[in-house]
């Protein structure tokens, strides 16, 4: 046990020596440029009132779940909310989990079977790639956003393929060619299972929405922690899928389920979503003004998230220290998280950001690019 922990250490000194040893912190006081919120519905007042006062109404709502939802966890709550979600975004069905990482892990570990293979985007989160360890399938890769590579993997198969990729994805903040990519899959009778964490709330109730893919995607997953401001997610399937991950899918069976105020605070954030369209509105004047800046990124113009390429971990600090000092929250994403020589500053933009935030944080990164 003692060589063990000495490993550990060894691991741990080093990652200290190249300046991204990860710790715990709180969060400091500054100008957010890094978090989820991409909305402010988290810090928004009028909908903590809401909330309040639907807790007020029913406190019992607090209560802990007690369980895992096929024990003693299950609520008439989370039913009408799986089904008012199911609803809204046009799927036969809904089935809540605690986390978005919670939720791909169930369907990359249950669905793909033994003689499957499980195709995924480069890019993709790593709780897809967490769900595909725990697969008897076997896991291929293909460039990002690259439907040519796909349709070359895809052609090479011989049992059936399940498709991973997100609508907008989180690190490059660049949009998938969701159609293309639904088009492969129908043509070469594959699944396609579509993340939509960070497409979600932005655009509608997502891409997937938006274009009106809902009958050509095996699932999607939706999260509830950015946009939304809330906490938890859902995958979006048919009935027959969402049967199969109630009785085979480990991590929603082992689960302890969230308790009632989670799923009411969700149906509320849709609710909300639905009555005011001002904070997407001047969210997309701010990545607008962002980009007016010149700062040259491979992100989408429409993208709240916008990757500024600053490839040397050493200047990426430097870059994130002078940020810092003038009371800027910015998130660098350092080398092994990224390949080397991909090094990034991800700037997260949020409607609650002024004009003259973003001038000021564009001009402090302009002298070191």
């Amino acid at each position: 046990m003692l060589n063990t922990i000495e490993n550990f250490q060894i691991s741990l000194d080093k990652r200290k020596e190249q300046g991204i040893l990860r710790s715990l912190k709180v969060q400091p006081a500054g100008i957010d440029f890094y978090s989820n919120d991409y909305l402010g519905l988290a810090r928004n007042k009028d909908l903590q009132n809401v909330l309040l006062r639907k807790v007020t109404e029913n406190p019992h709502w607090l209560s802990g779940s007690t369980g895992s939802r096929l024990i003693s966890g299950n609520s008439i709550t989370a039913g009408l909310t799986e089904k008012f979600i199911a609803d809204q975004h046009q799927f036969p069905a809904a089935l809540l989990f605690p986390s978005g990482y919670n939720a791909n892990l169930a369907l990359f570990s249950t669905l793909p079977g033994r003689h499957d293979t499980i195709i995924v985007d480069e890019q993709i989160h790593r709780s897809v790639h967490d769900g595909c360890r725990l697969s008897n399938a076997r896991k291929l890769k293909f460039r990002h956003n690259d439907p040519e590579d796909l349709e070359s993997k895809l052609k090479r198969q011989k049992g059936h393929c399940y498709i991973a990729i997100e609508s907008l994805y989180s690190m490059e903040g660049d949009f998938a060619p969701v159609s293309e990519m639904a088009s492969l899959a129908k043509t070469y009778g594959a699944s396609l299972i579509v993340d939509e964490a960070h497409a979600f709330g932005i655009f509608g109730y997502g891409l997937i929405d938006q274009y009106q893919l809902q009958e050509q995607i095996a699932a999607v997953v939706v999260t509830y922690g950015k946009a939304l401001g809330s906490h938890g997610a859902v995958i979006l399937c048919n009935e027959v899928i969402k049967s199969y991950l109630v009785n085979f899918a480990s991590s929603f069976i082992y689960s302890t389920s969230a308790h009632d105020f989670q799923w009411m605070s969700i149906k509320a954030g849709y609710e909300f979503l639905e009555s005011d369209k001002e904070p997407s509105e001047t969210l997309q004047k701010n990545i607008k003004t962002f980009r007016n800046q010149n700062l040259g990124s491979p992100s989408s113009k429409k993208s709240p998230v916008q990757a500024i390429m600053i490839p040397d971990n050493q200047k990426l600090k430097e870059v994130q220290n002078a940020l810092s000092e003038e009371n800027f929250l910015t998130y660098p994403i350092y080398s092994p998280t990224v390949k080397e020589g991909t090094e990034r500053l991800r700037i997260c933009l949020h409607s609650f950001n002024t004009e003259d935030e973003i001038v000021r944080l564009t001009k402090i990164i302009g002298k070191f690019i």
